[in-house]
């Protein structure tokens, strides 16, 4: 299965509590941290809804 390589680029401060949440779910806690997904469609969801703060690689 394909993984991707999600890096939180921007801030979460004034966002809507749902993106806040979105990015909590997701494992992201602080700019520059880097966390390792399976690219199912949840998490591509996930990462669709606060893609404004995110940065996203795909790694084979």
């Amino acid at each position: 299965m394909t993984k991707v390589k999600v890096t939180q680029v921007k801030s979460s401060i004034k966002r809507l509590k749902s993106q806040k949440l979105t990015l909590q779910a997701l494992g992201l806690k602080k700019i520059g941290q880097v966390v390792e997904h399976n690219a199912t469609p949840s998490i591509l969801g996930m990462i669709s809804k606060v893609k404004h703060l995110v940065s996203v690689e795909e790694i084979k």
